[in-house]
């Protein structure tokens, strides 16, 4: 069956949305698919947002029969709006932040360890689970509305964060095929997505609203996560085109930080009248405020909104707490905390209080997002003209919805490079919930019809870690040189040989290689190889490894072999280890990928 539609899927750290377009007519006629969701036991609503979390239901939940769906008469797992509501009530059986999990290369992200520091007694997941099952609802939802269009049949994009490296995209790619999506889907970053929506809303003036040389920073801060990203204009045989320069780090900051400040502020206010909260009051404040955050920073929003949590012990009404919150108070808040005034040469601090930090999530010591995108503006710039300077800003994500934070970036922007010089926001601004899913779909259409791509390659360089030869020393491990294999911005659907001196692969016994990423080396070519590096210029990421029988190797415990990288058309990468004269090739696999993991045991 020929596919009808294409589909654009933002799985999202706090939301994911579904797009979806006729692959038939002249243009691409986007549309936001409603989703059903439980928000309450025995309760369905249709929202265009899916709020990405997972609740773990009971056995009694589960035999009291009140989750059901349109598409499933009892439900096994809640996922939406009342998995959301289940965070304040019941914490420690509700998964959130499954996709900044995923990318957390410090847990095996396919063992059952969400939510995480949950009691023993409560059945845990995987973030690869949690992300399958956020995926299967999505699709559930597509097939209720279009049975006769199977989602494994059509064409789909799933976007991705710019940051994510090669392990990642893997088990995104991994959850979602599992989910039921099509082997053949593509992933796209998130910040692209985000232009291609733009490019959807203004179709070719975009020729005439953007120049060459130009440079457009995309700035995202959505609700776990802020990312950056930096797009240039460039000319090709004659004629504009947009390409990716520069991809900024996974920043764990964002709207969920911002609650959470407010969460405290008020909580602190409400000590001295009611004493301190219990762990599930402090949940549900938090929950609480991110409703005023909302609703106090949206365009017309009002001057002041009540915070209500419940109070504890038998008086259920009676000992309800209230206070209310005010406009000023939480714009000095968030634009003072998390979008302080600050200079160019400023660099987010990394010191921490403690030599001991719990294993989790490597959320940001340093909250101030502005200092961030100093950081980031200036790696990606140049020592003779300084930091790279945008000529326009597109804002992206659901904190930007409040006008007051696009204005400090772009107050912020202004100090830095001069009223002659300071960016502007980007006409024709879209919609900030939904426009990564749009884009995703936009750009899957322009992929099969015709029209603007974005051209980038890779986000960042890769390196394999090689162990150097020489006398063995007890206690010191052998010193490691990092050699490139795949260059900043290597084109989807190209391949290419690693030049220089043959690499010995061990035979009879996994060999695991140790692998690295750059975002900010973007002159090292394949075959470079690097003595020293620092932790800003390379970071460690999932081992490689591979297996080559004894027996078909004849006596020899080492192979020579040499690298071949590629590049596949739907982006996902590939490391070949090439015998030199019997042209034998084997792939390199990345150390997260396993036997298939099974549904976890419940109650």
């Amino acid at each position: 069956m020929a596919a009808k539609f294409v589909i654009g899927i933002d799985l999202g750290t706090t939301n994911s949305v579904l797009a979806y377009a006729p692959l038939e007519g002249d243009r691409a006629e986007i549309e936001i698919l409603p989703i059903p969701q439980l928000i309450a036991p025995q309760t369905v609503e249709s929202h265009t947002l899916l709020p990405s979390f997972l609740y773990i239901p009971t056995d009694q939940e589960r035999e009291a029969g009140i989750f059901a769906l349109p598409w499933e008469e009892e439900a096994a797992w809640v996922v939406g709006e009342m998995a959301r509501r289940q965070a304040a009530e019941v914490p420690h059986r509700t998964v959130g932040a499954a996709k900044s999990w995923l990318c957390h290369s410090r847990v095996d992200r396919r063992q059952p360890i969400l939510p995480w520091n949950a009691p023993p007694e409560v059945p845990k997941v995987s973030p690869l689970f949690a992300s399958q099952k956020y995926l299967e609802h999505l699709a559930a939802a597509w097939h209720h509305v279009f049975p006769e269009a199977p989602m494994s049949q059509q064409v789909v994009v799933l976007t991705v964060p710019a940051s994510f490296d090669a392990s990642a995209r893997e088990l995104t790619r991994e959850a979602a095929i599992a989910a039921g999506l099509p082997e053949d889907l593509v992933l796209v970053e998130e910040p692209q997505a985000a232009v291609y929506a733009w490019l959807d809303r203004v179709g070719d003036r975009w020729r005439r609203m953007l120049a060459l040389g130009d440079k457009l920073l995309v700035c995202d801060v959505g609700g776990g996560t802020t990312d950056l990203t930096l797009v240039g204009v460039a000319e090709h045989e004659g004629q504009l085109v947009l390409e990716r320069l520069a991809v900024g780090n996974h920043l764990l900051v964002g709207g969920d930080n911002m609650d959470l400040a407010l969460a405290h502020y008020v909580a602190e206010r409400l000590k001295e009248r009611h004493g301190g909260l219990d762990p599930w009051q402090a949940v549900s404040l938090w929950h609480a405020c991110r409703n005023a955050k909302e609703a106090l920073l949206a365009e017309g929003g009002p001057e002041s909104y009540p915070v209500t949590i419940l109070g504890r012990g038998s008086k259920v009404i009676g000992g309800t707490i209230t206070t209310e919150l005010r406009r000023d108070e939480v714009a000095q808040l968030i634009v003072d905390g998390f979008f302080p005034l600050c200079n160019v040469a400023d660099r987010p601090a990394r010191r921490r209080a403690s030599g001991f930090r719990e294993i989790g999530l490597p959320f940001e010591t340093d909250t101030a997002i502005t200092r961030h995108l100093a950081a980031f503006l200036s790696a990606h710039g140049a020592p003779a003209t300084g930091p790279a300077r945008p000529t326009y800003v597109l804002f992206n994500g659901g904190v930007f919805k409040a006008k007051i934070l696009q204005n400090r970036i772009l107050s912020v922007l202004g100090e830095w490079f001069g009223p002659g010089n300071a960016p502007k926001a980007l006409p024709v601004q879209g919609d900030l919930e939904h426009s990564v899913a749009r884009g995703a779909a936009y750009y899957g259409w322009a992929k099969m019809r015709g029209g603007i791509r974005i051209r980038g390659g890779t986000p960042r360089s890769y390196y394999v870690g090689i162990e150097t030869s020489g006398p063995a020393i007890p206690g010191v491990p052998r010193p490691l040189r990092a050699l490139c294999v795949v260059p900043f911005g290597m084109e989807e659907g190209t391949e290419t040989d690693v030049p220089g001196q043959e690499i010995g692969l061990v035979v009879g016994e996994p060999a695991v290689f140790r692998f690295f990423s750059s975002a900010v080396r973007k002159h090292d070519k394949p075959g470079d190889i690097l003595d020293s590096w620092s932790s800003e210029e390379l970071q460690e990421t999932d081992s490689l490894e591979t297996l080559l029988p004894a027996d078909e190797a004849g006596e020899e415990d080492l192979v020579p072999v040499r690298f071949r990288p590629r590049i596949t058309e739907l982006g996902m990468l590939e490391l070949w280890c090439v015998h030199p004269r019997s042209g034998r090739r084997w792939k390199l696999e990345f150390s997260v990928r396993k036997d298939a993991e099974e549904e976890p045991p419940r109650e």
